[in-house]
């Protein structure tokens, strides 16, 4: 069992040193070892630095050690930017010396092919077996913004040093975390530390997130990530970030085939099912992210809420604007986004036509631009939605008002007693204007976006992470009670007892071993029935000809028994055939599908979906880490697109969704109990019954390991 805080707090060397070394360092400031040696000595690293370099007597005015033996006195972190060829034995000697940390800039790993994979084991065998923690290979570093320890060969320094603030970034790819580094940068974003993983031979991202999770500096995480190999560890980091309160928004890349093959081969990590990292993100409250600039837009509001206070947990959200043409396009983005765009209460709506008589009252508010004929019409505006309305967010729309600096002032004069007054709400403004401008209005506790639609989407994102901590963690289920898997095959009436006692329920059903049997079976079950293969070796039954339906008298069984045992015969001829199994013929309902696959990272992921073409050509499905208890599985139920009909909708009974979550959570609570040995699950399908009916199993395929 991974302990993650244990493991994340051997990290503090790293991100906290006294002495920092740089190992291969260059006499060039702008070359891969001479950059960090430049930013540890210009600036204001307060630690000691030593400079590394069998060939020269100095290195950028320094004085140049021949080896890390040669330092007298302790070395907590060393920067190795050696050739590969020298890589491990620099690495042996910091272990040696005993290093607590070192940061490999140096590529030519397990990204290169065989040799390079046989020189990473081993530098893994050194970290495991000197207790050294190893940042990398092929990583381009990491910056503590606080302590100015910029252990880093990136450039990106150069153009602007890090804001100290309370955003962590953490990303596998160097060049992409120094880009996402830049982009928030640009918008103004404070940052406490960016940490580099590249191969991670040892240091994670599940241990860089989990080492910012409990940094009292530190209130948001952004995250980019290819892939992840322990899926423990990556559950443990977010589930700590959430007990901490500290919100993450994650870009995880990998989500088309190509995609999937760039990052296996860029990073040398399993990437696991995409979908089932949407199940990991959903389960620990991580906001998904598409794209780099959602990516920061969403730490940006983060970040500042976090300065004023926890986020809203609700969903509702009013605009106000200087242009009508605006709201509208507001609107939609925020009802395609999911937003609540609840209208004014009347009376609020009669006030606000008082103050401008040709205002739009409802939501959104359109007040005009006379309001810069009078701007506490502003302050009133504002106050009066934020105040009646009940909103979580509300977003102003100001165009490029920025620019002037007396209507800037202005402005900021109006909205100040709002801010003051509601800091428990997200108070953004969409609007453009130079960065002197932008920042007085941050300061004053304002968010503020260029895009409106964007902007939009982005308070979207902040009140379901907001929601998610309202929610409380997720209650996980005991699975010490499931009944036990064996390593063997299952034909369908073995899976389908097995799956009854988990408490998946089924229809009665018989095994009949000849066409007598079957006759017997179906009058002791009552007609009509169906009839089906019974052979763990066919798991296609109906293209091999091994599935009758609607039989509805003895003479139609008989039929069926013989049909059946001479079309399978033929299409399986080396199958083992256990019979013929016998079975109530159900009608009505809703068919949908439940399903477990064995994931190789983080293990039995449950699927559900309806039957048809919503699983076939719509692929409207929805995954959940297992186990999981009935309310998270009537949330899986609601998710999908295709609900309404299990709903009553346009006139049907509505469905029993109760049984079908109970049915949900025990399969999930049977998959976690039997990790170790189940493969895959299928239970298609399932027919969901009128409400107080239940649900059975109609067909169902396990798969052991």
């Amino acid at each position: 069992m991974t302990d993650i805080i244990a493991s994340a707090k051997t990290l503090r060397p790293m991100l906290e040193p006294r002495a920092v070394a740089v190992l291969g360092a260059s006499d060039d400031p702008t070359k891969i070892g001479g950059v960090p040696l430049r930013y540890l000595r210009d600036y204001g690293f307060a630690g000691k630095v030593y400079a590394v370099n069998p060939t020269r007597d100095t290195v950028q005015g320094m004085p140049s050690y021949k080896s890390l033996a040669e330092i007298d006195g302790p070395v907590d972190m060393a920067i190795m930017s050696v050739p590969a060829k020298l890589a491990i034995e620099t690495a042996e000697a910091a272990a040696k010396k005993g290093v607590k940390a070192l940061c490999t800039f140096t590529s030519g790993f397990s990204e290169v092919g065989e040799e390079g994979r046989r020189m990473q084991r081993r530098l893994a065998d050194i970290a495991r077996e000197s207790g050294m923690r190893i940042l990398g290979p092929n990583c381009l570093g990491y910056f503590n913004a606080r302590t100015k320890l910029y252990a880093t060969f990136s450039t990106s320094i150069d153009h602007g040093q890090p804001r100290v603030g309370n955003v962590g970034l953490v990303s596998q790819s160097g060049a992409f975390g120094s880009h996402c580094f830049v982009l928030g940068r640009e918008r103004g974003l404070g940052y406490s530390a960016c940490i580099t993983t590249g191969n991670e031979v040892d240091i994670t991202v599940a241990e860089s997130l989990a080492y910012l999770a409990m940094d009292d500096e530190t209130e948001v995480l952004a995250c980019y990530m290819e892939g992840c190999k322990d899926g423990e560890q990556f559950i443990q980091a977010l589930a700590l970030a959430y007990e901490r309160g500290k919100p993450v928004v994650i870009q995880k890349v990998g989500r088309s085939e190509v995609g999937t093959e760039a990052a296996a081969s860029h990073t040398a990590s399993l990437t696991g099912a995409d979908k089932v990292y949407d199940a990991v993100f959903e389960r620990y409250n991580a906001f998904r992210a598409q794209t780099p600039s959602e990516l920061i837009d969403i730490a940006y509001m983060l970040s500042g809420m976090r300065r004023s206070g926890k986020l809203p947990g609700g969903n509702k959200v009013a605009v106000a604007t200087i242009s009508g043409g605006a709201g509208v396009m507001m609107a939609d983005a925020g009802e395609e986004a999911g937003l609540d765009l609840a209208p004014l209460p009347e009376k609020t709506q009669v006030y606000l036509k008082e103050l401008v008589p040709f205002a739009g009252t409802r939501n959104p508010v359109d007040f005009t631009a006379q309001v810069y004929n009078d701007f506490s019409v502003v302050t009133k505006n504002f106050d009066a939605i934020f105040r009646d309305g009940g909103y979580d967010a509300v977003i102003g729309f100001f165009s490029s008002l920025l620019y002037s600096e007396r209507m800037s002032q202005k402005v900021l004069d109006a909205l100040l007693p709002v801010r003051k007054a509601f800091p428990d709400r997200i108070f953004a403004l969409s609007v453009i204007g130079p960065e002197k401008n932008r920042r007085r209005f941050e300061e004053a506790g304002f968010l503020l976006l260029d895009d409106p639609a964007k902007a939009m989407q982005t308070i979207a994102a902040t009140l379901e992470i907001g929601r998610g901590f309202a929610r409380g963690r997720r209650t996980t289920p005991v699975v010490a009670k499931a009944p036990c898997l064996q390593r063997r095959p299952y034909n369908e009436i073995e899976a389908k007892a097995l799956l009854a006692k988990a408490g998946v329920p089924a229809l009665p059903e018989r095994l009949a071993a000849s066409a007598d049997d079957a006759v017997k079976a179906a009058a002791e079950i009552g007609y009509p029935v169906v009839l089906k293969i019974v052979s763990a070796d066919i798991l296609h039954k109906s293209d091999a000809g091994g599935v009758k339906l609607n039989l509805a008298n003895d003479d139609a069984v008989r039929r069926a028994y013989d049909a059946i045992l001479s079309a399978c015969t033929a299409a399986y001829p080396k199958a083992k055939i256990d019979g013929v199994l016998v079975g109530k013929m159900i009608s009505g309902g809703v068919e949908a599908i439940l399903g477990v696959q064995r994931d190789p990272v983080f293990g039995p992921i449950v699927m559900f979906g309806l039957g048809g073409i919503f699983t076939e050509i719509m692929k409207d499905v929805t995954f959940r880490l297992a186990p999981f208890d009935e309310a998270e599985a009537l949330e899986m139920i609601r998710s999908i697109k295709g609900f309404p009909l299990l709903d009553g909708a346009r006139g049907r009974k509505k469905c029993d969704q109760a049984a079908l979550a109970k049915a949900l959570a025990n399969l999930s609570v049977f998959a976690a109990a039997n990790r170790d040995v189940l493969a895959s699950i299928d239970i298609n399908p399932v027919v969901v019954l009128p409400e107080g009916e239940g649900v059975a199993a109609l067909d169902a395929v396990i798969l052991t390991v």
